[in-house]
């Protein structure tokens, strides 16, 4: 029997019957959208409408109202790309549910109550033996007994390096993307009446194309230099995610992968002095490897310190950049400890700090020195501070470690390209990572009987940008 709007009844009332477990549990990335696009059943539109929605609950809330009106072919459809997301735990709740009379259930598949949004994947988990295993045992409750079956669930892996010595991991039993990466939904444009009304205040960001870009991007580390640090699954991934994201913002991006230390500071120090910045408006420098606080690895095993990196491109070092915004985005672990998070509870907000600001640099030119200093102005050149201008997103807080999907890529990484393709149109760039911020707040890793279930991460910027950072993607003005 069809529904009002074409679903069948059966699948109508199974879907309204999990509904709470699915918001709570169901991942809805551009990814899981894509699947559902590809088949025909979500337009642009409604694609735009669920990935724009600020929180998980929101947007599996928002597919969820959409799907009964999409014909009998969306249930199916939904159930795949769930089993295409690794989400076969809720595809089994749908099919299993007693609603769904006639439907095979499928017996390798456990019911696990009480998922984290996120399920991010990895090499193979460690046994008591300190070897690798295929599968983890998963405890599921049958009936009064508890017993265990292998799990495929994937579990998750760090940017850093594990504290002690380890054998080098085993091939990865999940499948990971190839260099093409999931489609991606269009940069959404910029309007001219937006771009009007903000950009006096704003970087003068109308260049075309609007600046060069680098994305480094270090995957797979020398066994002899580095034994310690492991091949960067996803890492391909969140490269081409930048590349794409870079691209349609009007950048030319230039993506390097698996550079030595050497090979990092040769290949920046290369892009620094490239005479095209003189002509356009901006700059972005991607970094994705292991990494320790300060530090990012290459491939031999050694440390490029990010503060060189930072004063490659600062006024003294990069004139062409003066007064030009320059953007930072580093994908790596800022130190070995995880991020197991805290219960929530409620208290008294933190009272304010009293106003006690005060100049560091000294008393300024008092008296006479006022005087003498208007006068020199007139015959002296502007000074610029060292460093100005910069912006940078860090994918973890100092001493923490950074989470990657190996099939989806970083966390970070793929909250900054959602960010820049639905916000950066009417977002200045401050505004948009504190949004990533929040949705990186809201993840949460899956991986039981590990030290990472339930992991967190949290990331942050640093900003010493002297306006708003509008990128105004699309809009050309005339002149």
């Amino acid at each position: 029997m069809l529904g009002e709007c074409g679903m069948l009844e059966r699948d109508r009332r199974g879907l309204r019957k999990c509904s709470v477990t699915l918001c709570k549990e169901m991942v809805v990335d551009e990814l899981f959208i894509q699947s559902l696009q590809t088949d025909d059943i979500l337009t642009d539109s409604m694609a735009e409408s669920i990935l724009v929605e600020p929180t998980s609950h929101k947007r599996s809330w928002r597919l969820l109202s959409l799907l009964p009106k999409r014909g009998p072919r969306a249930f199916s459809s939904f159930c795949s790309a769930l089993r295409d997301t690794e989400q076969q735990h809720l595809c089994a709740l749908l099919t299993e549910s007693p609603e769904r009379d006639g439907e095979r259930q499928c017996p390798q598949t456990a019911k696990v109550k009480d998922r984290a949004e996120e399920v991010i994947s990895t090499t193979c988990p460690i046994q008591a033996s300190g070897r690798y295993a295929p599968f983890t045992k998963t405890p599921v409750k049958d009936g009064e007994k508890e017993r265990y079956v292998d799990s495929p669930l994937p579990l998750p892996t760090q940017e850093g390096m594990v504290p002690a010595k380890r054998a080098r991991t085993q091939e990865s039993m999940e499948m990971c993307l190839d260099a093409d990466s999931p489609i991606t939904s269009p940069v959404l444009p910029c309007t001219p009446d937006f771009y009007l009304s903000h950009c006096q205040q704003s970087y003068n960001m109308v260049s075309s194309p609007r600046g060069l870009a680098l994305v480094i991007s270090n995957v797979s580390f020398d066994p002899c230099a580095a034994p310690d640090l492991d091949s960067r699954k996803g890492g391909e991934v969140d490269e081409e995610v930048l590349r794409k994201v870079f691209t349609e913002l009007d950048y030319i991006v230039t993506v390097r992968r698996d550079l030595t230390a050497p090979g990092m500071r040769a290949c920046i120090e290369q892009f620094g002095r490239r005479q095209q910045h003189q002509t356009v408006s901006s700059c972005v420098v991607c970094l994705l490897s292991h990494g320790v606080e300060g530090a990012i690895y290459g491939t031999d095993g050694q440390l490029l310190e990010l503060d060189w990196v930072f004063e490659a491109f600062d006024n003294a070092h990069c004139p062409l950049l003066q007064n030009k915004p320059k953007m930072f985005f580093i994908q790596a672990c800022r130190g070995e400890e995880m991020d197991c998070g805290v219960e929530q509870s409620d208290g008294p907000e933190r009272t304010q700090s009293p106003g006690c600001e005060q100049r560091d640099a000294g008393r300024e030119g008092e008296g006479d020195g006022d005087t003498r200093q208007t006068e020199e102005r007139g015959r002296l050149r502007v000074k610029l501070p060292q460093r100005s201008d910069m912006i940078c997103g860090f994918a973890s807080l100092k001493g923490t470690a950074a989470m990657r999907n190996t099939k989806r890529g970083s966390w970070f990484i793929q909250e900054v390209n959602s960010a820049l393709r639905f916000r950066a149109r009417d977002t200045h760039l401050s505004d948009i990572l504190v949004q990533v911020n929040g949705r990186i707040k809201d993840r949460e890793g899956y991986a039981p009987g590990t030290p990472h279930h339930r992991c967190k991460e949290m990331s942050e910027f640093t900003s010493s940008l002297c306006k708003d950072l509008y990128l105004f993607p699309k809009y050309h003005p005339q002149y």
